[in-house]
């Protein structure tokens, strides 16, 4: 048997619609973490559909209960061929976001695949079933075309990705021997062009906090009493633009990381983003000055107002509101110390004369993470997918946005990369989420390119 055979295989598999049938199936399942009354949901997402195609496979599979009571259970499967073979690790999440039922285009059903064109639609297509969904796909057809993978795999299924991904960090560290592995190879995110095969090595980290001002009680008549009461909603924008300049600039003291080692800066130079169906038009002005778009997303903190309220948008009244909220976050690289950032916060704001501005910053932030570019794991899967693509792929030191990474990096000290599968419009988190067909059917070979060769001596 050959590798050639099977890409045949794995190809195969997709014509005939095993790719759509089980994918569907996971579709169908809703789970939605960030929603009340999901456990039965999550559970059954692991015991009924994820362990008993494992098994199949012969894999090991035991199913965790999360350290944190509220949260999701942890699914661990293991095949095992040999203590002398490299061992893998692979991870997914079946939760996903909210459904939004009712504001799909076309009534469409987010339970289920609605084909349109080169667009899968469906409820966790993207984010992240139908990536784990590939890798689990790859893996059977190496195994049926071989007869075995010539490697180790440690299959690690969390439910809760989607809330901060609760107990992760505590489970894994307080089972490291459960996770002895080589390498951590893993989907999820987008590449950088849906025709252009990516991989990262890390991601961002991610710190979002609150910023509130109740300057008096209840609201009050403008005409009464405009000119002589502080107006919250003026004060917290004149905070927020003392915090970031009309051009995305960031002005708190120490919040800014620009350093770049010579093989990150080099491997982004070599990237594009933007572009693609349905995406946005970069505004190359933004941001960190002088710095690409490409350095500015995967080489530097950026900070954002998640949204800011004052009195009442949907119904504005004649008056002065009694209090404003921001929600704000910042995307941060390695080199930047998260525990920093809010006393770094509280102390620009007295500066300037915002005292009464209260912080507070949500638990579990994710921590930024990044393996260099030229890590010998790096190399040889970067060459792997080469080959079967038959042309350069994209290397990204890190993802623009926030992954549990650290977890894997820090935490079980693996070296960490990942292949994404979707694209930066597919609208994961909104309603009308997506793949795309030629995406997914591209991937389907790489990744079993890569596990095959993974079963081949050479590995680092």
């Amino acid at each position: 048997m050959s590798r050639v055979q099977a890409l045949e295989k794995i190809e195969e598999y997709f014509q005939s619609g095993g790719f759509e049938s089980d994918l569907g199936q996971r579709i169908a399942y809703k789970t939605e973490s960030n929603l009340p009354n999901c456990d039965v949901a999550l559970k059954s997402y692991l015991e009924e559909n994820l362990s008993p195609y494992l098994q199949e496979l012969d894999f090991t599979c035991t199913i965790h209960p999360n350290p944190r009571a509220d949260a999701g259970p942890f699914l661990v499967a293991y095949r095992s061929e040999g203590d002398d073979l490299p061992t893998v690790m692979t991870y997914g999440h079946g939760d996903v976001v909210a459904g939004y039922d009712d504001k799909w285009d076309n009534k469409m059903n987010p339970w289920e695949i609605t084909k349109i064109g080169n667009r899968w639609y469906g409820r966790g297509t993207a984010d992240n079933k139908g990536q784990h969904t590939i890798n689990l796909a790859s893996l059977k057809a190496v195994i049926e075309t071989r007869g075995q993978l010539g490697f180790n795999v440690i299959v690690l299924i969390e439910m809760g990705e989607e809330r901060g991904s609760p107990g992760l960090r505590e489970f894994c560290a307080a089972n490291k021997n459960l996770f002895n592995a080589d390498v951590f190879i893993a989907s999820d995110g987008p590449r950088t062009a849906p025709e252009m095969p990516t991989i990262f090595m890390g991601a961002r980290g991610v710190l979002n906090f609150t910023m509130r001002l109740n300057s008096h009680t209840g609201a009050h008549h403008s005409g009464n009493w405009g000119g002589l009461l502080t107006n919250p909603g003026v004060v917290m924008a004149h905070a927020l633009a003392s915090m970031i300049d009309r051009n995305g600039k960031i002005l708190v003291e120490g919040w800014r990381n620009t350093t770049l080692s010579k093989s990150v800066r080099e491997a982004i130079a070599k990237l594009k983003v933007g572009g693609g169906e349905g995406s946005p038009e970069i505004n190359p002005n933004w941001g960190e000055p002088g710095m690409t778009p490409e350095e500015r997303v995967f080489g530097s903190n950026t900070f954002e107002v998640r949204a800011f309220e004052t009195g009442n948008p949907q119904f504005p009244a004649n008056a002065i509101p009694s209090n404003a909220v921001a929600f704000g976050h910042l995307r941060y690289v390695v080199g930047t110390q998260p525990e920093e950032l809010i006393p770094m916060l509280r102390l620009h704001l007295d500066r300037h004369g915002f005292e009464d501005i209260t912080i507070t910053s949500e638990p579990d932030p994710m921590y930024a993470t990044r393996l260099e570019p030229n890590h010998p794991w790096v190399l040889w899967i970067a060459k792997s997918l080469t080959h079967t693509a038959g042309a350069d792929i994209a290397i990204v030191p890190n993802l623009g946005g926030s992954l549990p990474n650290d977890v894997f990096s820090e935490v079980l000290g693996l070296p960490t990369i990942w292949v994404p599968h979707s694209y930066a419009g597919c609208s994961q988190h909104a309603p009308n989420e997506h793949i795309l067909e030629t995406t997914s059917q591209s991937a389907l070979k790489l990744m079993t390119g890569l596990w095959w060769d993974l079963g081949e001596s050479g590995t680092p």
